[in-house]
């Protein structure tokens, strides 16, 4: 199971809800509600970026190799399809190891395995930052008692510490990781929506790449895409957004309006 023990008491919830603002308006009648926000660990921050690189660039260091992920050529390299493939192409690129291919997958695996290894020790320090505007929403949402969980493709133990240090302690009901599921991808979020207790179209999800969009879909869910480098619209996004600030904040009223309009779209009623 996923853990929920940052859980407030539903006294509480009612209490904080009950003082603001878009507590106030008309209860939502629409067919799907707005009942919880599910982020992924991409949404957070740029994991793949400030993290796997950095310690990738470790364990090339470890094996004594010359190389040196730059931001420019791993966002090249993200169009791979693994982290794998991804070491295998810059070492046939640059010529390292010896002319034999397996010979040069095998290299591959070991500076794969060496950065697992390393990865674990080394995320926690390596100076993460939320994307700009997650507290406000983070907030928002705790302070109107919606729930919200956030899944990661990783292991617990790391995600958890990590999730306190983007986000702060209290205000994410569940975590769910690999360790709670026999398969990544979209069970990661049915799995927090049982915890949650809530349907896939009452529910939100904020995803930082194309993978957790297709694995929010997957659950039944609608996505917003988080990616400054995406382009302005994605196959099947309720939006596409750089991060969750600027001039069209990803505040709570923002993400219950594209949420009620996604599904208004797709009603059998819609034009």
């Amino acid at each position: 199971m996923g853990h929920s023990h940052w859980v407030s008491s539903p006294q509480e919830k009612s209490w904080r809800a009950g003082r603001f603002w878009w507590d106030c308006s008309q209860p939502d009648t629409s067919p799907h509600p707005l009942r919880a926000l599910i982020l992924d660990l991409d949404a957070l921050s740029n994991i793949d970026v400030d993290g796997h690189r950095v310690v990738f660039n470790a364990a090339f260091a470890a094996h004594g190799l010359p190389i040196q992920w730059g931001v420019a050529r791993y966002r090249q390299l993200l169009a791979l399809h693994d982290e794998r493939q991804r070491v295998t192409a810059e070492l046939r690129k640059r010529c390292v190891g010896p002319d034999c291919d397996v010979l040069t997958e095998v290299l591959a695996d070991e500076i794969c395995m060496t950065k697992d290894m390393m990865f674990d020790e080394m995320i926690l320090d390596a100076g993460l930052t939320p994307r700009p505007g997650l507290e406000d929403l983070v907030n928002d949402a705790f302070l109107a008692g919606l729930p919200v969980g956030v899944v990661a493709a990783g292991r617990r133990r790391w995600t958890e510490p990590l999730v306190r240090q983007l986000i702060g302690d209290g205000l994410v009901e569940t975590v769910v990781t690999t360790d709670d599921v026999s398969a990544p991808g979209a069970e990661l979020y049915r799995h927090a929506l049982a915890e949650l207790g809530v349907a896939g179209h009452d529910a939100l999800a904020m995803v930082g790449s194309a993978t957790g969009l297709r694995n929010a879909d997957g659950a039944g869910m609608a996505g917003v895409l988080i990616d400054p480098d995406a382009g302005a619209a994605a196959p099947g996004a309720v939006a596409v957004r750089p991060d969750f600030a600027g001039a069209d904040a990803l505040r709570l009223p923002a993400c219950q309006r594209l949420h009620t309009q996604w599904w208004a779209q797709r009603s059998p009623t819609a034009a």
